[in-house]
């Protein structure tokens, strides 16, 4: 009989966190091997998910099939002065050898207090024992502050409770988010929120007629378009343009170009190892429409519509990075998602998505300079532990790299 090496266990904690699910591990608990960045990490994440797999089920993994739910998460103490924790995410590939380090997920990002307090990683006297806590976030894969504050009860987590979510089944208790200076550079200074410049530029495609698009940097580099120039009213759920093969790959292809347009990408051949970022969604005016959970949306009841891409999917909700960057574009006039809410100034807005509505705020001025900053933007999720203790993987995936 051939002999394979056993599987390794290690501590690992599975979650929610807003309309996403991953896995969560404390750095120190990964092997050595796997601690430093690089293919034996990447690997051993792959391996925990079940990714690369050709059937896009991820059976032989912790993953659930879908951008939403293959997730890693890697936590550590921070070094870094007035923060709390690290927080590094992976955005697993489903059927490709990849892990994609290039952005933040902002719906996992409601679960890092959650997660970093039951794993011990926040000193317990700065906790209270009721109340809110408030964890300082370093969001090491884009060098940003997350502010959460979680509720606690009794000295624990406070898990359940009335905070409804749409895209979530079960109602939980409200994480609230604040995403500081999410256009700003490591260092704090003020970032290029529009890295070309314009609130509204061309957009230049091979194949395809020039179109209008919005080029921002808050949250997670986004592209947005208008949902009529692809024949869309906005008010469409996944299946409509995820059993469209051809309207994913147009998506993708205008994707790639926009990344180039954006700075991110010196070639179109490179946003295939980018599959994260930047994102890609259609705006349009509010209009009313039925959410996948069969809820009736009134147009009344909303500012503007939103589909988001995710991994080359249609989002069944909308990616919390996505959403800080709705709602920092709809703070500045003329943007395509401020004319879509009906222009002029706003500091909040709530937008329909395939599950239902989110609402999200952001605080942006001009500066000295003419140009556009945002301080802050804002927006509360849920976050939930589901299962917590060890995640196997066989023991070749560190011996093969």
């Amino acid at each position: 009989m051939t002999r394979f090496a056993p599987q390794i266990k290690i501590p690992a904690t599975y979650m929610r966190g807003g309309t996403s699910k991953g896995l969560f591990f404390n750095l120190q608990d990964l092997p050595a091997a796997a601690q430093p960045p690089g293919a034996v990490r990447d690997a051993l994440l792959l391996r925990a998910l079940g990714s690369p797999d050709p059937y896009g089920k991820q059976i032989d993994g912790l993953g659930n099939a879908s951008s939403s739910t293959s997730k890693a998460v890697i936590l550590s103490a921070s070094t870094r002065a007035g923060h709390d924790v690290d927080y590094l995410f992976g955005q697993v590939s489903i059927d490709q050898p990849l892990v994609d380090w290039s952005g933040n997920c902002g719906n996992l990002s409601a679960a890092v207090g959650p997660c970093a307090i039951q794993m011990g990683l926040i000193d317990p006297r700065r906790l209270p024992d009721n109340g809110w806590a408030t964890i300082r976030i370093w969001q090491a894969n884009i060098g940003k502050t997350i502010i959460a504050r979680v509720p606690m009860t009794d000295g624990q987590v406070q898990e359940t409770g009335d905070f409804e979510l749409d895209g979530v089944t079960f109602a939980a208790a409200e994480v609230q988010l604040e995403f500081v200076n999410p256009a700003a550079d490591e260092d704090g200074a003020g970032g290029a929120m529009f890295p070309t410049g314009n609130v509204v530029d061309t957009l230049h495609v091979s194949g395809e007629a020039a179109m209008p698009a919005t080029f921002i940097n808050a949250g997670i580099p986004t592209i947005f378009l208008n949902a009529q120039d692809f024949g869309y009213t906005g008010t469409e759920l996944q299946d409509a343009i995820n059993s469209d093969p051809a309207a994913l790959a147009r998506f993708e292809k205008i994707r790639a170009h926009g990344a180039v347009q954006m700075g991110l990408i010196k070639d179109i051949a490179e946003a295939a190892h980018r599959q994260h970022t930047p994102k890609i969604a259609i705006v349009a005016p509010p209009a009313s429409y039925t959410a996948s959970s069969g809820k009736a949306i009134d147009a009344a009841d909303i500012d503007l519509l939103v589909r988001a891409l995710s991994m080359g999917k249609l989002h069944h909700a909308m990616m919390g990075t996505a959403a800080v960057a709705i709602g920092t574009a709809a703070a500045v006039p003329g943007t395509l998602v401020n004319l879509a809410a009906g222009g002029g100034t706003r500091e909040a807005v709530r937008f329909g998505h395939p599950s239902g509505t989110l609402r999200v705020g952001a605080e942006a001025a001009q500066d000295d300079h003419g140009q556009w900053q945002v301080t802050k933007a804002l927006m509360s999720r849920s976050a939930r532990v589901l299962m917590e203790g060890w995640v196997r993987v066989p023991g070749e995936v560190l011996a093969d790299i």
